[in-house]
């Protein structure tokens, strides 16, 4: 896992899905998306565990880029997608 302040890309959108189940962050993932510029990155803050996997999965399934999953202070993760159209 990286150091979020290292390695994680300054994202353009960050949707704030902590404490919430899936599948409510990719819900909101998938709404909130295409308010951000092509080839822009959207961050996914979630804490359930169901997210940490299903964020990439969905990544893949719709043709954006997982850019990485980076561990947050007070727990959970901040999921990096990259918009690709």
């Amino acid at each position: 896992m990286s150091n979020p302040r290292e390695t994680a890309p300054q994202p353009s959108l960050t949707i704030d899905a902590l404490g919430k189940k899936c599948p409510i962050p990719i819900i909101m993932l998938a709404e909130q998306i295409n308010q951000v510029p092509m080839n822009a990155v959207v961050a996914v803050l979630a804490d359930d565990p169901a997210a940490f996997t299903d964020v990439p999965a969905w990544c893949r399934l719709k043709s954006h880029h997982h850019v990485g999953s980076y561990e947050l202070p007070e727990g959970g993760w901040a999921i990096h997608v990259r918009r690709n159209y």
